[in-house]
């Protein structure tokens, strides 16, 4: 099945672009939307990848290369799991086989793979601000391009999509923002936004009104404009009085909604008149996630993506049954149970996400101590300092977060943390190269952006054994530790129950050998195993030391490594750049001792979507590489 395609509808088998879209008649609308909407469910079901959100915009999707000239009007997704549909109307249906696979599709929005892409998106809350700059830019260069910004009600909970939509509102830029309002992210949206959200849409007496006022506003396009202008005044008067959209009015932005997302005919007369209204606006409309397939309507964060294949109708997994052996845990669910552990007999450990607490696996602490965990969503930012407030009164926070994630956290970590020494627990989860979700995911950069940051300390554990020492040590220390895991399943092996101190700074020996010594960081250890093992049945034997840590380096193991070895190569799933392997290189640098360095990671360019072993594979840190890399170091001729 990795080659199957399915065979589209009659209208859509007939759309390569939305040029051919805009040959239909807007009664043919609802069945392209039906047609696309099947598409994706037949593909997904074979392929994998994320389904819920694109199955929710489905009619916006149509509605929007209906009613705008894509690609001269700049349609921007946020976030791009919502943009399937797009990528199918717009050229790409006979390879979204290949989407998220090695070499194939991305399984977001990129501006190399399609012209219909105006801007690149993995992160969410983006999409305003790139499109206010896309406007300014249009302004600047007397273009009459359209902007468009989708964007998801749980980014709106970024403070970067407030900070954009103010500065909008100051400059007064002509563009539309679509608020796709379907309570959800990933997880079940949380905060004030949410409930301000949920007012509006349940406010009936608004509702009625401002329908009468919009179409009042419709039907005037030939009035003077005095009336005009007198009819936008009694539609925003209206709205300050008796909702809550007037938040977005005092940020400068017209408001329009919220309408039925799904209703494809009122979506298409809506954005046609809304061409023509000058300014900022935002249309905000309300949507069901998932929308069209009923397991994915009623378990909405379990249909985010699909990995494994299901059936089509019922939602259930087709995968073949495994061999009775339960599998290894992942390395977010070790931390999750870990968590509570601790906090059991720590009444002071508090737990923080933002918008991850399926992905980062801290929903067993907020079902067991609800008081004490906390999701804040997508708001890193918020979250670091969230944390360094809770440490100032003598609360220790785990804060899990996403590698890719915590980069946007950055500034907060050096001047609210670890400025004033505080002991946050930073638990960096998809650390490394995470797979199909690509560039915009791998945590490639965590180990080089805070091994520089004074008072941090930087691990990462070989097993989920560790992981669990590294937890409970980390809960004792009075300072900044950063403690990373990659995604995916950890070894199995069998853990004890009670924890132990893992001595800050110090690496173990795992295998004495001849004349090359691998000095691994992390999980990526394992390869580095494996690849010792088959050269060990060539007669190459290969010393193994895991360093656990990449600050503190242990500099004591390293000299004993210096005393035996004339050659080291480091291991590590990140770049190379400033990471594990040249924190050793600069420590074997200052000893002046003549032993050469070979630094193994991810290289300094991008790195495209894949399974986790592919890229491994590719950028030549698998086993296959490293064995190759000792042989070279060796120079013992490679095939």
């Amino acid at each position: 099945m990795e080659n199957y395609k399915p065979t589209p509808g009659p209208l859509l088998a007939d759309i390569n672009t939305p040029d051919d879209l805009k040959k239909l008649k807007p009664e043919q609308l609802q069945q392209v939307c039906d047609e696309l909407r099947e598409f994706i469910i037949d593909m997904v079901s074979v392929h994998g990848g994320h389904f819920g959100a694109s199955l929710g915009v489905i009619e916006l999707t149509v509605a929007l290369h209906y009613t705008f000239n894509t690609p001269k009007d700049q349609l921007l997704w946020d976030v791009g799991h919502q943009a399937y549909g797009h990528k199918i109307l717009t050229g790409r249906r006979e390879e979204f086989h290949t989407n998220r696979k090695y070499k194939g599709l991305s399984g977001f929005p990129k501006r190399t793979e399609s012209e219909y892409d105006a801007f690149g998106v993995g992160h969410s809350s983006t999409s305003i601000s790139a499109g206010l700059g896309m406007a300014v830019a249009r302004d600047l260069s007397n273009s009459d391009k359209k902007i468009v910004s989708v964007i998801g009600d749980g980014a709106m909970t970024g403070g970067m999509a407030f900070e954009a939509m103010n500065n909008a509102g100051a400059l007064k830029s002509d563009m539309l923002v679509v608020l796709n309002d379907n309570n959800m992210s990933i997880d079940p949206n949380v905060g004030a936004l949410k409930e301000y959200l949920a007012e509006i849409t349940t406010t009936k007496t608004f509702n009625k009104m401002r329908d009468e006022i919009y179409d009042l506003l419709g039907h005037l396009k030939g009035a003077g404009e005095k009336m005009r202008k007198a009819a936008s005044k009694l539609e925003r008067a209206v709205t300050a009085a008796i909702t809550p959209g007037a938040l977005f009015q005092a940020l400068g932005f017209k408001y329009y909604g919220p309408v039925d997302g799904h209703n494809v005919d009122a979506l298409r007369r809506h954005l046609e008149d809304l061409r023509t209204v000058s300014g900022p606006k935002i249309l905000h409309i309300v949507t069901v996630k998932g929308k069209g397939f009923s397991p994915a309507e009623r378990e909405q964060t379990k249909w985010h993506a699909q990995s494994s294949p299901f059936d089509k109708i019922t939602g259930k997994s087709l995968s073949p049954a495994g061999n009775g052996k339960k599998p290894a845990p992942k390395y977010q669910d070790v931390f999750g149970e870990a968590l509570v552990e601790l906090a059991a007999d720590n009444e002071n450990i508090v737990g923080i996400t933002p918008a991850m607490p399926s992905g980062s696996s801290l929903w067993p602490m907020m079902n067991t101590y609800p008081d004490r965990a906390f999701d804040v969503g997508i708001a890193e930012q918020h979250a670091v300092t969230f944390a360094a407030g809770l440490a100032a009164e003598g609360k220790i926070p785990f804060a899990a977060l996403y590698s890719t994630f915590l980069q946007r956290g950055y500034d907060q970590v050096i001047h609210d943390v670890a400025i004033q020494n505080l002991p946050v627990v930073f638990c960096i989860d998809r650390a490394g190269l995470v797979g199909a979700d690509g560039p915009t995911h791998h945590g490639l950069y965590d180990v080089s952006y805070l091994r520089s940051v004074p008072n941090m300390i930087v691990s990462s554990p070989l097993n989920e054994q560790d992981l669990r020492d590294m937890l409970y040590t980390a809960s004792k220390k009075e300072s900044p530790w950063a403690i990373r895991y990659p995604r995916g399943r950890s070894t199995g092996m069998e853990v004890r129950k009670e924890f132990k101190s893992i001595e800050i700074g110090k690496g173990q020996r795992l295998r004495d050998g001849d004349d090359i010594a691998i000095l691994s960081f992390g999980p990526i250890g394992k390869y580095a195993t494996e690849a010792i093992k088959r050269l060990s049945a060539e007669g190459v034997e290969v010393g193994h030391f895991d360093m656990r840590f990449a600050k503190p380096l242990d500099t004591e193991l390293i000299d004993q490594v210096l005393m035996n070895y004339n050659s080291i190569i480091t291991l590590e799933d990140g770049t190379k750049l400033g990471g594990f392997g040249s924190a050793v290189a600069e420590y074997v640098a200052e000893t002046g001792k003549g032993v050469s360095v070979k630094i193994m990671g991810v290289p300094d360019r991008i790195v495209e979507h894949g399974t986790q072993r592919e890229l491994h594979d590719e950028v030549g840190i698998g086993p296959d590489g490293i064995v190759e890399q000792v042989k070279k170091s060796l120079k013992i001729l490679v095939d």
